[in-house]
């Protein structure tokens, strides 16, 4: 079922090489623009209001790069990004675009920031990418396989399949996204229960579940365009990801990874409550 790359149709038809292409051109566009800005003194605009939603040029070029390869190739579908306007699309297809996701760890000169490519049928995810191109590595989704690319190498990704809390490594990208008093507590209850809890790892958290390096992440506030590349990640990889109330992830919001059914059962418990 890992084969790579695979050959299947996917949902709707289309073609998994061809959207495999638009992966590999796509993420190689934006990382012509992030990398140039990464670690050195560039301009940082605040988005919000209320708080820091940080955005730099980087973020607008890498997408409007990603958008022009989506566009030439299926020029019907609808995209969704980050930073710019949304196009429509003529049918099912919607690519959700997050050109720098994790830019607080990109304007900290940490390497845990990615660029997110997914695509979903009918508001289902189906394929995705996380492409991390200062450490060379892409993760990459289709067609019910999944494989983690760097230095050359192919590698197909599995989760460890851990399967109690007592034994988990757990990943969130902080504990201040938790924003109600009834998720802050649900999320401290998991991370009490837990082996050891890392945080700062955005996008990169959710790769490293699959490639059994973390076997459970919890997070809150997230939008589809956050997490629909990393759904199909997951899943082929073996592991388990949902919304708080076990419902269907690529809606964003409240969400929770897992490295098998019963650890994420185990979490579920526990985080259900809060849910929003």
């Amino acid at each position: 079922m890992n084969r790579w790359p695979p050959s299947a149709e996917l949902p709707g038809g289309i073609d998994s090489a061809a959207v495999l292409d638009v992966f590999e051109r796509a993420a190689g566009a934006a990382a012509r623009h992030t990398l140039g800005h990464f670690r050195t003194p560039v301009v940082v605009e605040n988005k919000s209001a209320h708080g820091f939603d940080p955005v730099t040029e980087a973020d607008r070029a890498a997408e409007r790069a990603i958008r022009e390869v989506i566009g030439a190739a299926f020029p019907e579908h609808a995209i969704v990004g980050e930073e710019l306007a949304e196009k429509p699309g003529a049918g099912p297809y919607v690519w959700q675009i997050d050109p720098i996701d994790g830019t607080r760890a990109f304007i900290s000169g940490l390497p845990l920031w990615g660029t997110l490519i997914g695509l979903t049928h009918e508001g289902q995810a189906i394929a995705g990418q996380m492409s991390q191109p200062f450490l060379g590595e892409t993760f990459t989704a289709l067609a019910g396989a999944a494989r983690a690319e760097r230095a050359g190498e192919s590698i197909p990704l599995s989760t460890s399949g851990a399967r109690t809390l007592a034994s988990a490594r757990l990943a969130t990208t902080s504990p201040t996204m938790f924003t109600s008093q009834a998720s802050r507590a649900a999320y401290g209850a998991v991370e009490a229960a837990c082996r050891v809890a890392r945080y700062g790892t955005d996008c990169y958290g959710y790769c490293m579940l699959a490639a059994g390096h973390v076997d459970l992440v919890i997070e809150e506030g997230l939008r589809p365009l956050d997490i629909v590349a990393l759904i199909p990640i997951i899943e082929a990889a073996g592991g388990v990801i949902s919304d708080w109330k076990g419902g269907p992830a690529a809606h964003g919001g409240q969400i929770l990874a897992a490295a098998s059914a019963d650890l994420h059962a185990e979490a579920l418990a526990l985080v259900g409550p809060a849910a929003g």
